[in-house]
């Protein structure tokens, strides 16, 4: 993106200059005060080039003091209270720190973590080494973050006491789940003179499968110990540094050469493994994207919002479990060769847990582009455009990207006979800007299409600069909470010009910025200090033509429509220290005129949605998934916990119907598309389960009911009214 380049190289020139003036070589460091050249340079670049610019003083200081200390002790099982009040004397002291270059704090905090987390490794093996009694009354809060500090040894020995009976408590229910329906599978092959062999687990009795669960328990933190003895304190000094930047905004992060590398490699779509994206939210590593074409994708495993819980090699017999582990940690043992397999334990959105196993592969990027569909009602056909992502090639932008993709398969629609458009961005984390502008411009004659500012510079405009429109009937935009970034810029333009009626979740995800990666490296000559890593940094933010920022505020869908992540904590505002949403001044932008009763339109389709069953329980599921997931409360006797899950597997029955739905519209795939599937099975199948997949999509069905009710008027083939925002 022209801008962008242009502004990183100012910043990349001015960072530069001022580092040679600084004098950051390396003859002035020894290798021990390498972290201490890595707090200059980030400090610095934050500094000079971040946004907007965050003070250090004692405010950020206690910012940083109880991040710090959290993200080393999540589960708050290794400091006490004494150990909260030798680091609080440094509370407000961070921030002269950063800027002497002591290291003082983190020292501390560092070689406490350390000895504590060896001293408490005698706790678990003595725990585990005698049987729990599930036939008590108790129970344990999972809500860390809320959770007072132990105060003394006893304290913290009882905390490890039903932190690892919870843990055990669950490998002891699957076990008894798997012997019941052994039983129940060996009863049918009786009444069927058929034989069935049990396997060893279903065989154990109450006290093995009891000893067995421990053991799985143990062997769990014995990996666990593994990864963290390995763990050297350049790692723990990554983060500290994360700590750090993050206080500026939440996508503004330190990237230590191996994580630098694993960005590059996933940015590059070189990707093998499950094809997940993969976060830590408090204890748990959750999905937070599902990647089209990967075999999760594939196998229909998972979807956002659920938390693995253990992980199992197909060459182990027993599960590891993941809970409280660091995120780069967990991918290491989730991620693997092509064709090897692994069996998660996955805890799904609506709290139920199961087992899946995943053949790994090569993620297949051709998912990731956009494809389309023809949908026939009645005597009517109608287009629907999915776009995954707002890709480019980032040697050549000529060479494929989204928008010639978009344009191709919107001239193919139109060829079999479109009468209305829908552009499906739901999930769509967004991408390459200049595609978002140059899919705007299929839309409307030459206009603005996003404001971008950056810190203490002229606002610049990017604009659509092409006459020609490629489609000027009927448009829908579907969006939900997933739908981010360059989604939200195209979505927003076409809400603003009336061009589109956009359908979908209450407001996309809320991210208005833009980040770059700046190599570390380039500040230091001759270094002998080995890889400094990387900086993404938030340099610039968007604004809607309208003056509108779509940081933290999204899109406000115009037709509101629920869906199961209604009420779950998943956008942008969701996030800590996220940037404030603002306004400028509007662009000067002509509205679009080619609609008869275009709020008329959005206010029936208002009315229809109202008097929907099929919204309404899926309302009524977004409900009671929020409720199951702040159930923080666990009881650790077996006959209620066993209860709870049951309870919670008979209440999502009522939810079943949600996946009957039916819209009864007919998918049909463009005749280039069926000359391919003849001879790529493959793709035959995945445009069979995404047309099934749309069958039961009443948000596709409202859009085409959108498209049936808007009514062009006279004014056709682009041309638009001269009226003046």
């Amino acid at each position: 993106m022209r801008f962008m380049k242009k502004n990183f190289k100012i910043l990349l020139l001015s960072v530069f200059v001022a580092a040679a003036s600084c004098s950051f070589t390396t003859k002035d460091f020894n290798d021990p005060e390498k972290d201490k050249l890595l707090i200059d340079l980030i400090t610095y670049v934050l500094e000079k080039g971040h946004y907007d610019p965050q003070q250090m003083d004692d405010t950020f200081s206690a910012n940083v003091y109880e991040d710090f200390i959290n993200t080393m002790d999540p589960l708050k099982r290794y400091f006490t209270t004494s150990d909260l009040n030798d680091f609080s004397p440094f509370k407000t002291q961070i921030d002269d720190q950063i800027q002497n270059k002591d290291l003082t704090f983190f020292d501390l905090v560092y070689n406490r973590y350390i000895q504590r987390s060896n001293e408490v490794k005698a706790y678990y093996k003595d725990i585990l080494s005698h049987p729990f009694d599930y036939t008590v009354s108790e129970s344990i809060n999972v809500d860390y973050d809320h959770t007072p500090w132990a105060s003394n040894e006893n304290e913290l020995k009882e905390r490890w006491r039903k932190q690892l009976k919870f843990t055990t408590l669950s490998n002891f229910y699957d076990l008894v789940e798997e012997k019941s329906k052994a039983a129940e599978k060996a009863k049918e092959a009786l009444e069927k003179g058929e034989t069935y062999e049990m396997s060893d687990n279903a065989k154990l009795t109450k006290e093995e499968m009891e000893a067995k669960a421990r053991k799985t328990s143990m062997t769990a933190l014995d990996d666990y110990y593994n990864f963290t003895d390995d763990l050297e304190r350049k790692d723990y000094f990554a983060v500290f540094l994360n700590t750090i930047v993050e206080e500026f905004d939440p996508h503004t992060n330190y990237f230590a050469p191996p994580d630098r590398d694993r960005f590059d490699l996933r940015m590059s779509g070189k990707l093998e493994g499950i094809g997940a994206r993969l976060q830590k939210k408090n204890d748990y590593i959750t999905i937070v994207e599902v990647i089209s074409g990967g075999p999760v994708w594939r196998g229909e495993y998972m979807e956002v919002g659920d938390a693995i819980l253990k992980v199992k090699q197909e060459d182990e017999q027993e599960p590891v479990s993941i809970v409280g582990m660091r995120v780069d940690d967990a991918v290491q043992l989730i991620k693997g060769p092509k064709g090897t397999k692994v069996t998660l334990t996955v805890k799904r959105v609506d709290g139920t847990i199961e087992d899946v196993t995943i053949t790994r592969d090569v993620v297949e990027l051709e998912e990731t582009y956009a494809k389309s569909t023809l949908i026939e009602k009645n005597d009517k056909k109608f287009g629907l455009i999915n776009l995954p992502a707002f890709y480019f090639d980032m040697k050549d932008y000529g060479e494929r990207n989204a928008a010639t993709d978009v344009k191709k398969e919107i001239e193919e629609l139109k060829a079999s006979g479109m009468e209305g458009l829908v552009l499906d961005l739901r999930d769509n984390g967004g991408g390459s800007l200049r595609t978002a502008v140059d899919i705007a411009g299929l839309f409307i004659k030459k206009g603005p299409v996003v404001q971008v500012a950056s810190s203490g510079k002229k606002k610049e405009v990017l604009e659509d600069e092409d006459e020609d429109v490629t489609w000027d009937g009927p448009l829908v935009i579907l969006v939900n909470e997933l739908s981010a970034s360059a989604s939200e810029i195209l979505a927003a333009a076409m809400q603003d010009y009336k061009r589109a009626i956009i359908i979908g979740s209450k407001q996309s995800y809320g991210k208005g910025t833009v980040q770059n990666m700046i190599d570390l490296n380039q500040w230091v000559r001759k270094s002998d200090l080995g890889d400094m890593g990387a900086l993404k940094l938030t340099t610039q933010k968007f604004y809607r033509v309208n003056g509108g920022s779509t940081q933290l505020e999204g899109v406000k869908s115009d037709v509101v429509m629920p869906d199961r992540y209604s009420y779950i904590e998943i956008g942008e505002r969701d996030y800590d220290n996220p940037l404030p949403y603002d306004k400028i001044t509007p662009a000067k932008y002509d509205l679009w005129d080619g609609y008869i009763d275009y709020e008329g339109t959005i206010n029936r389709s208002k009315e229809r949605m109202a008097l929907s069953q099929q919204l309404q329980l899926i309302d009524e599921n977004a409900k009671w998934i929020k409720t199951t997931r702040d159930e923080n409360e666990v009881s650790l006797n077996f006959e209620t916990y066993k209860s709870d899950i049951e309870r919670r597997e008979q209440e999502t029955k009522k939810f079943d119907a949600i996946e009957k739905y039916d819209n009864e519209l007919n998918y049909r795939s463009l005749p280039n598309e069926v000359a391919l599937m003849k001879q790529d099975t493959t793709l035959q199948e995945k445009r069979k389960r995404w047309h099934e997949n749309l069958a039961g999509d009443i948000y596709v069905e409202e859009a085409v009911n959108v498209l049936e009710d808007l009514k062009l008027n006279n004014i056709r083939n682009g041309k638009v009214a001269n009226i003046k925002n």
